[in-house]
């Protein structure tokens, strides 16, 4: 009978590790307060902001890219640091909640009362693209608890990839990220 024996199989586990090369894996950046950001007053004094809807390929760990001739392409060593969906989704609360002061959360909302309106953002493109801009184009729909108000709006937003490299890609996202916010609080919260 053969028995397993764990201390043995660790330096062939750290041998076959070591074979798969360095994964490199980029964020936008820890959470900070930005004084920088307008303060837009919102009709509602919470929103609960739903899980951002990406493609396939922008929801994948892989950073995409775009080439001139339009091939969506991905680098398996280079990956975002978080989630895509979920990273975003936090990031777009946090702005809601700098730029109008409401009480913001992602979902599951985590409090007792219910919020007063639910932020639902539906992304159809996200993608470093060839012309040196990170964009983002989709649809937004602010819906009141009350049922009766409820607002939409769409979204083409571009913005440039200062420097080389997936840190920067990372950058323009949160930079993107910052500007959706922006126009969500103008077009849906006010």
């Amino acid at each position: 009978m053969m028995t397993f024996r764990p201390l043995l199989a660790l330096p062939l586990i750290a041998a076959l590790t070591a074979c798969g090369g360095t994964v490199e894996r980029f964020g936008s950046g820890a959470p900070v307060v930005d004084q920088t950001l307008p303060r837009v007053s919102s009709r509602y004094s919470s929103l609960e902001v739903r899980q951002v809807s990406l493609p396939s390929y922008a929801a994948s760990d892989e950073i995409a890219s775009r080439d001139a001739g339009g091939a969506i392409t991905t680098n398996k060593s280079t990956l975002w640091a978080d989630e895509p969906a979920r990273a975003m989704t936090l990031e777009l609360s946090r702005y809601l909640g700098q730029i109008t002061g409401a009480q913001v959360a992602a979902e599951p909302w985590p409090f007792l009362d219910r919020a007063a309106a639910i932020v639902d953002v539906r992304i159809e493109d996200m993608v470093a693209d060839a012309d040196g801009s990170f964009h983002i184009t989709g649809q937004y729909y602010v819906a009141p608890d009350s049922g009766y108000g409820g607002r939409s709006g769409l979204f083409s937003l571009s913005q440039p990839i200062v420097g080389d490299g997936a840190g920067a890609i990372a950058a323009a996202r949160a930079a993107a990220t910052r500007a959706l916010a922006e126009q969500i609080a103008r077009g849906g919260l006010r």
